[in-house]
């Protein structure tokens, strides 16, 4: 692969004296550097959003959102599609993330996996890809040939294709019907995309999927009302949040959950209508599921 004019692969003229550095001094480098991520990250907000809206255009005829990636990013893209389930009640294959070379590569290096283009296509017939999931490649570098493939699979069956790297003009980005390029320039330690460059697909990934899941309905105003009591934790914390969107105490949020069968967003609603669940259930669903909606509040 031919790194010329990568900036993701350009050394850093601030950390050629890396290798001397103090921990602190290397702290103080690292720190310095991911302050330039977030502002490169506003610089392609508007075309964030439109990456959102087409995830919620994609959930709402039904679709899935596929992560494709390679090494970190592929990792990334697996880590945000395993957090859907619990924070926002959707089903696991609603979002999901494949690695180049499956699930051994989530902890092990699978050799020559990411440089196979087939492979990437083949991940996603496996999956049975099709119109209206949206597929989402992510490479730091911009040319993973697994993720190449992917994206020039999904395009050619009429998917709607994102993708996410750090370089500017990348592959994958003109294979895609949106690029999404967060050129946030060399790495404190030369070409370890583990680094700025994985913050900064982490940032971006956290804004498609949070973006899209708010618009279907999985927020009152900023809480979590479609999460899943898996834990004690979370018992606690769906508790909370009932009790913080309606005022009413621990023991009555607890008792509206119980009734509604532990979902947390028919509780609120319950509470604030006065109805019992079947009745606000009916409310929710003829608002889409959006409790500010149900609640007839602007």
């Amino acid at each position: 692969m031919e790194f010329r004019g990568m900036l993701t692969e350009t050394r850093n003229p601030d950390t050629m004296a890396l290798d001397e550095m103090s921990a602190l001094e290397i702290v103080t480098a690292m720190n310095r550097e991911d302050h330039k991520v977030p502002e490169v990250i506003q610089g392609i907000l508007p075309q964030i959003a439109t990456a959102v809206e087409m995830a919620e255009q994609a959930f709402r005829k039904g679709g899935r959102l596929f992560y494709l990636g390679a090494g970190t990013s592929g990792r990334l893209g697996v880590l945000d599609a395993s957090e859907c389930p619990p924070t926002f009640g959707v089903p696991p294959e609603m979002v999901v993330g494949l690695i180049a070379g499956g699930d051994r590569a989530l902890r092990f290096p699978v050799e020559g996996a990411e440089d196979n283009g087939a492979l990437g296509r083949q991940d996603l017939v496996d999956h049975k890809a099709a119109p209206p999931d949206m597929v989402v490649g992510i490479a730091a570098s911009g040319r993973t040939p697994y993720v190449l493939g992917a994206l020039e699979y999904a395009r050619g069956i009429g998917c709607q294709t994102v993708a996410i790297a750090c370089n500017t003009d990348s592959a994958i980005g003109q294979a895609a019907d949106l690029a999404l390029e967060a050129a946030v320039g060399p790495e404190v330690l030369t070409g370890s995309t583990r680094l700025k460059a994985g913050t900064a697909q982490k940032m971006i990934l956290n804004m498609i999927t949070t973006g899209a899941m708010v618009r279907l309905g999985k927020a009152y105003q900023n809480l979590m009302v479609d999460m899943v009591q898996s834990n004690e934790k979370l018992r606690a914390r769906a508790e909370n949040i009932v009790t913080t969107a309606t005022g009413v105490s621990r023991a009555e949020a607890r008792s509206a959950l119980d009734a509604a069968d532990g979902k947390v967003k028919l509780a609120i609603t319950m509470l604030l209508t006065g109805q019992n669940a079947q009745d606000a259930q009916q409310r929710l669903n003829q608002a889409g599921g959006r409790v500010r909606d149900a609640l007839g509040r602007k």
